[in-house]
């Protein structure tokens, strides 16, 4: 399974990026996590259904100091998990 997530509210400068790439790793999960330009936390995971079940329960929870006002999922097609490695962050330095 394959899902894209947006992640709403209080989620950059908080670590949250860092807190999810934690999350997902932790669950084997491949895919990625990025900040968007409007503020908001992107994650793209590709895996089996009960981690991204997990996935999604922590990410509503959120890292401390952060504040997650909502998560906006979609499921994609299988194909979009050729292109995935090991859950990495990207655009950090």
């Amino acid at each position: 399974m394959v899902r894209h997530y947006l992640v709403k509210g209080r989620v950059q400068g908080v670590g949250f990026r860092w807190f999810v790439h934690r999350e997902a790793a932790a669950l084997e999960l491949n895919g990625w996590v990025r900040n968007t330009e409007d503020g908001h936390v992107e994650v793209l995971a590709a895996g089996d259904a009960e981690s991204l079940a997990e996935l999604t329960q922590a990410l509503r929870r959120g890292s401390r100091g952060s504040r997650v006002d909502a998560v906006i999922e979609h499921e994609l097609d299988r194909k979009e998990a050729e292109k995935l490695g090991p859950f990495r962050i990207e655009g950090a330095w």
